[in-house]
């Protein structure tokens, strides 16, 4: 076999050199230039030859990188915004958060998880004199300072959250960009919108008590829709502090859309935590001017079915209330059948009910637990994140919640407590369902909600926290990181 070398054909080479040099310089030179000669071997050896045979080792490795180059590329790096910074130690971290106004009001953590992480400075002082009378006169609000209020009542926190809920991200507004300010707005927002969808499901619910869901979804839309908010905005006359620099009519609809819905998701979310869900209600109808009986927020027009339901007499929801909305016509006929015997008190077992309720009147509590055997979630999940993660902004808080909620999840929450057994399908999806456990996710997500209604309706939200924290265990389950 012959051997390949790239020194092959050097002794046939006619080396000539000129007569001035003398041999021990021609000696010397020889020897200097050994090494030399190693190395350029060496680098003819690493380069690929292109007459080379196709088994060759150097073709091979050729061809090989050239498809890791196409099947592996390069991962792209990641913008400077999302590297981590190196952390604090533990006396400058263990300061910052003393410092923080967030741990000012250990009686209300949820209050206290909205303020901003750090105290505000003299432009938002200036920010605040100048244009925060203004908004509490629109809002219809004392022009009074909340700061002389008492240190227990939350509604000394409301001109800080106010001037949050007007700070929506601006690329040319210093102030707005602040990060103390950007988090506090955002975690407001993001908890505004769950609030806003729970106030409009309990007041459709009880506006209309026989109608579904899907028109009522239709009705909300038309009244908090992102097309509908600047209309809003205007109409309350916050127009000028939301877009100070612009002209709203003059403007395109993608440019005022965002802001709009940013500043009217946080201003109720500042109303909420300071003065509760009636103030909600008011701000609404009021100060907003909303008309659900107008006519361009009616649903499209449906087959109605007539409302052939008769309570009995010990039911406590005989009246026209979020409770007796909930229970759909005719459920008190189904009372006594097989699921109602076989199911339902072990279903009730594994949840903890009934609970014990010190209701003033005796006859109420003995309805309630009549009332929770026939038959909000977002709101509680977006609380606990906010008092779970101080320092997190609102972004990164409403995907964490996206990922804890999601569809697959609800229905592992299910299945931890062996009450996925109990669902009851339709005959045209039985078999479907049974081999496909994708096919099942919404149903088991709507079995998920429907029991926090449930408890929401008959307990209220301590319920509702109780059943997501511990006897489903939302937090143990932990989703991909953000």
């Amino acid at each position: 076999m012959e051997l390949f070398s790239p020194l092959h054909g050097l002794s046939s080479v006619d080396l000539s050199f000129s007569t001035s040099l003398s041999p021990l310089p021609f000696r010397s030179y020889v020897r200097s230039r050994r090494p030399t000669t190693r190395r350029r071997a060496l680098a003819i050896a690493s380069t690929p030859v292109p007459d080379a045979p196709p088994n060759s080792p150097q073709r091979l490795l050729r061809e090989l990188a050239e498809r890791k180059k196409v099947a592996f590329p390069k991962k792209k790096v990641p913008p400077r915004r999302f590297i981590l910074k190196p952390p604090l130690d533990d006396a400058k971290l263990t300061q910052r958060f003393l410092n923080s106004p967030q741990l000012s009001l250990k009686s209300l953590p949820l209050l206290s998880s909205c303020l901003p992480s750090a105290r505000l400075n003299n432009a938002d002082r200036t920010w605040i004199d100048e244009y925060l009378l203004e908004a509490k006169q629109a809002l219809g609000y004392p022009l009074d300072s909340s700061e002389q209020l008492d240190d227990g009542n939350p509604a000394k926190q409301f001109d800080t959250l106010l001037y949050l809920a007007f700070q929506h991200p601006a690329p040319d507004c210093q102030r707005a960009n602040a990060k103390h300010v950007r988090n506090g707005h955002s975690r407001l927002s993001f908890l505004g919108q769950y609030v806003l969808e729970l106030a409009f499901a309990e007041y459709f619910l009880q506006r209309y008590p026989r109608e579904s869901p899907a028109p009522m979804r239709e009705r909300v839309f038309a009244l908090i829709g992102k097309r509908n908010l600047p209309k809003w905005i205007k109409a309350a006359s916050l127009h000028n502090l939301v877009f100070p620099y612009d002209d709203m009519d003059k403007m395109i609809r993608k440019d005022k859309e965002s802001p709009a819905k940013s500043v009217f998701w946080a201003l109720f979310g500042a109303i909420y935590l300071c003065f509760g869900m009636p103030e909600v209600y008011r701000v609404l109808f009021e100060a907003f001017g909303m008309d659900p009986e107008d006519e361009s927020c009616q649903p499209k027009l449906r087959r109605q079915l007539e409302d052939v339901d008769y309570p009995p007499q010990d039911a406590l929801f005989a009246h026209p209330r979020l409770f007796r909305a909930c229970v759909p016509p005719g459920m008190h006929r189904f009372r006594g059948n097989i699921w109602d015997f076989d199911s339902r008190p072990k279903i009730m077992g594994a949840l903890g009910y009934p609970l014990f309720m010190n209701d003033r009147i005796p006859e109420v509590a003995e309805a309630r637990n009549i009332e929770l055997g026939l038959g909000l979630q977002d709101l509680v999940m977006a609380e606990r994140l906010l008092m779970k993660h101080l320092d997190a902004p609102g972004r990164w808080i409403q995907e964490k919640h996206r990922r804890t909620l999601m569809n697959k999840f609800c229905g592992r929450y299910l299945r931890d407590r062996h009450l996925h057994h109990f669902i009851i399908y339709g005959e045209s999806v039985q078999d479907k369902f049974e081999h496909n456990r994708r096919l099942r996710n919404p149903a088991t997500t709507a079995v998920q909600q429907a029991i926090h209604g449930l408890a929401y309706t008959i307990y209220g939200k301590p319920d509702v926290r109780r059943l997501m924290f511990q006897v489903f265990d939302f937090e143990q389950i932990q989703p991909k990181a953000v």
